[in-house]
């Protein structure tokens, strides 16, 4: 497939960068009754409840990595997939000002500046749970102020919408190329992807600091991991449309099952950042650098 090289508008930047308000735009029309809710360009963005989003249309792309691919491990094994349907993807990571802005409380542990603090920097010590309740109350507030049509949701996304949101067209090992830079994602520098030397750091920072892929969207590369809606599996969901959220997979020792955790962490190296990597994590277990990144989704 090809690899447009769009973006979202550079007003939605500026917007972000001149702080909160970036991340919660004033949108008091209603979705007109005749406005198509689908977009068109990949990248094209829209704006719902005050959350950016932006376009990733329907096509095909081959989800996993290569056996040669630096990092590759058995459960990335490559399947082809098709996705019949378009979705919008959250433009950035969901943050501690959206979720007490939707949810209220932090629902365990309040985020603290050990890990990153500040309304732009990512929620997280919120578990697979917790987010889907976020997903819900969004949903709710959206159709309620008439910005969302009945036939679409706020959810997580299945693994394979998260990977080809991510991969925005490439086959590279990160959206950014085969070598993640410092500059690029924030993660450990001590890994095999690393590139020329950027700014490390150890925490999670404010959702959009470093460049986005080729459709707009930020921080899909480290900073923090973000909850997909499936269980995990150990083999990739190939075919049409794949969703496993309802098939448990592979058993863990205590007998439980995990869902799945994509696109690494300020704490992990920079091989975890590929965009095939995949890791499990306990649904009812919360993390320093686990959050998530919402998608809006015909239902």
């Amino acid at each position: 497939m090809a690899s447009p090289n769009i973006a979202c508008p550079a007003s939605g930047r500026r917007a972000f960068l001149a702080g909160t308000a970036g991340l919660f735009v004033a949108c008091r029309r209603p979705l007109a009754q005749a406005e198509p809710f689908a977009g068109t360009a990949p990248g094209a963005e829209r704006i719902v409840e005050g959350m950016r989003f932006c376009w990733c249309p329907p096509g095909r792309f081959l989800m996993g990595s290569p056996a040669n691919e630096r990092g590759h491990r058995p459960d990335e094994a490559q399947v082809e997939v098709t996705l019949t349907h378009g979705f919008w993807m959250a433009t950035f990571e969901a943050t501690q000002a959206q979720w007490q802005r939707v949810v209220g409380p932090f629902p365990d542990r309040p985020p603290t500046a050990e890990f990153g603090i500040g309304d732009d920097v990512p929620v997280y010590w919120v578990n697979y749970h917790e987010a889907g309740q976020f997903c819900v109350a969004l949903t709710e507030r959206a159709r309620r102020a008439g910005r969302l049509p009945p036939d679409w949701i706020v959810r997580l996304p299945t693994e394979a919408q998260w990977e080809y949101a991510c991969r925005a067209g490439t086959t590279t090992a990160t959206s950014f190329g085969d070598d993640l830079r410092l500059d690029q994602a924030n993660f450990r520098p001590e890994a095999p992807l690393v590139g020329p030397a950027g700014e490390r750091r150890d925490r999670a920072v404010a959702a959009g600091r470093y460049p986005p892929n080729r459709w707009g969207l930020y921080d899909m590369h480290g900073n923090i991991f973000e909850w997909c809606r499936d269980w995990y599996h150990a083999r990739l969901p190939g075919g049409v449309d794949p969703d496993v959220s309802d098939v448990p997979g592979v058993r863990n020792g205590d007998g439980t099952y995990s869902r799945v955790r994509r696109g690494g962490a300020w704490i992990e190296e920079g091989w975890v950042c590929r965009s095939a990597l995949r890791l499990r994590y306990e649904p009812h277990r919360g993390s320093d650098h686990i959050g998530f990144r919402v998608a809006l989704v015909e239902g």
